[in-house]
């Protein structure tokens, strides 16, 4: 008697603990219209890769881990001024500053800089900074990361 009561109780509770998961767990609708074209991008959608345009930019473009972390720094006169430690990139996606160690002597007193990036050009495999000399490059204000 017992066990029949035990199971009539569980028939009556199984319903109801269903009903409840059912109740909390979110369904998902079946979707009624075709997914959009890959070749045409939905409205709001924005592509996870490169478009043809941006791939030109990045084959043109520097990789900075490549072409510019630890690279030497020169002015026209072929003097080294420094190396590039870092890359400061703005809000805006593009390269705003190299910061070049200048100064000290196997990384011991050596300071850093920023310098803009739109002055550095690479001129015969060198990126050279022209105009600048290691004194106007020592009396700059240092950079100091924020964070």
């Amino acid at each position: 008697m017992k066990r029949s009561a035990v199971i009539a109780f569980a028939a009556l509770l199984a319903p109801a603990g269903v009903l409840a998961a059912a109740q909390s767990t979110p369904v998902a609708l079946a979707q009624t219209t075709p997914a959009p074209s890959a070749s045409v991008p939905a409205a709001g959608v924005v592509p996870l890769g490169v478009t043809v345009i941006e791939m030109q930019a990045v084959v043109a473009g520097w990789s900075v881990k490549k072409d510019l972390l630890g690279k030497g720094v020169q002015n026209e006169k072929k003097e080294n001024l420094g190396k590039i430690e870092d890359i400061i990139l703005s809000r805006n996606d593009s390269a705003s500053f190299a910061i070049i160690g200048v100064g000290g002597f196997l990384g011991i007193g050596e300071r850093l800089v920023a310098i803009p990036m739109s002055r550095i050009k690479l001129q015969s495999g060198q990126l050279v900074l022209a105009g600048a000399t290691k004194d106007n490059i020592r009396a700059m204000p240092p950079f100091v990361y924020a964070h």
